[in-house]
């Protein structure tokens, strides 16, 4: 397992490049088993977790060609399985939207166990519920197996606004017979990117960007080539790795529409964000200071389908409000093992009570310490949260299982060296 070496206390300062959007590489890669026409996408993030879902989708017969690093063309002119690999399954969690496509393409698919990050239950009802309303059989046994003849649009209203099932729904509803209405469908940038999508391949959808989707069934879909949309998770990530260094980053084609709620927090905790058009700039030189609610009440953040704050950046803000002056209170809804690595902050020196496995109470600012006997990194963004504690912690940090951090993050080490950070990877 690879470590990162990091010495704590330089200011970041220079310009990064937003990254394609990671949860938008995954259905997008899956969309094009819809169809045997090419489907190139670009802007897309050169990570562990693309390259797993690459190999699950050639092992199912779908050509892959990458003409650069970030451009990727896809082609299923037959498939030869409808049943991924479970070992690669395993994982990743993200290739479960594989499931619609599947379902639509060759009328039946079987599913092993997913993967992903360790941050508690993760229900997949609302895919089958989704699936089997559209005229999907299930069969839950050690797999998971669902067949259909021909599926058949339906009114369906998902239980929760969930980005994957709402995703699943939606490539299983295009090919379907008649109109299919989606309530509850969840909205976030990698939907949205999914629609566009779908869209440019020849599907019929109503309501990109809403909660409701109309989706009126097309006989056959055609190829594509759209770009990704940037990731607006590693936009945060840098902004806070700024804030928190006392740095001055620039995080250019930063998707500045989509971090709109982002940058509202991040303005609770005393950030100051300039826009300059799709561009960010994060000016250095702060002093945070959490921003009370009327009445001088303790604030508090929290997480929620979009467009609420993601719940893939409270860990990034968590760590930002260690450095802020104030009181902030941090309530995480949606994982119940979301906020267990505030242990290792508090080992650091973070005045954080875990209230509960849902909420955690800072008080900042703190002097972190570096972590030289070293932090294991159990998440993506946990992981990347404890990154940038150790970039503002004095003396040296080690951060081990590296691996997590690199299935989200494209070459996170280099990109930190260049902004100044003293960063060595040691390889396992």
């Amino acid at each position: 397992m690879d470590e990162l070496f990091i010495e704590g206390g330089a200011p970041l300062r220079g310009t990064v490049t937003a990254s394609g959007n990671k949860n938008a590489a995954f259905p997008l890669i899956a969309a094009a088993l819809l169809t045997d026409q090419p489907v190139t996408l670009r802007n897309v993030p050169d990570i562990s977790d693309v390259r797993t879902m690459l190999q699950i989708v050639e092992g199912l017969g779908v050509e892959i060609d990458r003409p650069e690093r970030h451009t990727i063309t896809l082609r299923a002119r037959a498939l030869r399985s409808a049943a991924p690999d479970p070992a690669l399954l395993r994982r990743l969690r993200g290739a479960l939207v594989l499931m619609g496509p599947l379902l639509a393409r060759e009328g039946q698919v079987w599913f092993g166990s997913s993967g992903g990050d360790q941050i508690g239950r993760r229900r997949i009802d609302t895919h089958v519920l989704g699936l089997q309303a559209l005229g999907a059989t299930v069969d839950d046994g050690a797999d998971l197996v669902l067949r259909a003849g021909r599926l058949r649009g339906q009114d369906i209203l998902l239980d929760e606004a969930s980005v994957t099932g709402t995703e699943n729904v939606l490539t299983a509803a295009v090919l379907a017979e008649g109109t299919t209405i989606i309530r509850n469908a969840a909205s976030e940038p990698h939907v949205q990117d999914l629609c566009r999508l779908l869209l440019a391949m020849g599907a019929r959808i109503e309501g990109v960007g809403s909660n409701l989707l109309v989706v009126h069934g097309v006989r056959s879909l055609a190829g594509a080539d759209i770009a990704l949309g940037a990731d607006f998770m590693e936009v945060g990530s840098f902004v806070a790795l700024a804030a928190v260094t006392g740095g001055e980053i620039e995080i250019r084609h930063a998707g500045v529409e989509d971090m709109r709620m982002a940058l509202m927090v991040f303005r609770r905790l005393g950030v100051e964000v300039r826009v300059r058009g799709d561009d960010l700039l994060v000016p250095g030189g702060q002093a945070p200071s959490v921003l009370p609610d009327l009445g001088n009440a303790i604030p508090r953040i929290d997480d929620g389908p979009w467009p609420a704050f993601p719940a893939d950046l409270m860990s990034v803000a968590l760590v930002t409000a260690t450095q802020a002056s104030g009181t902030v209170l941090f309530h995480e809804k949606m994982y119940e093992s979301r906020l267990f690595f505030v242990d290792r902050l508090i080992g650091m020196g973070a005045r954080v009570v875990l209230c509960d496995p849902h909420r955690a109470l800072v008080h900042g600012p703190s002097r972190l310490r570096g972590e030289p006997q070293g932090l294991p990194s159990p998440d993506i963004r946990a992981g990347i949260a404890l990154v940038i504690a150790a970039l503002c912690a004095e003396g040296r940090t080690v951060i081990r299982s590296v691996e997590q951090i690199d299935r989200g993050y494209e070459d996170i080490d280099d990109r930190l060296m260049s902004l100044g950070a003293r960063v060595k990877r040691r390889r396992g």
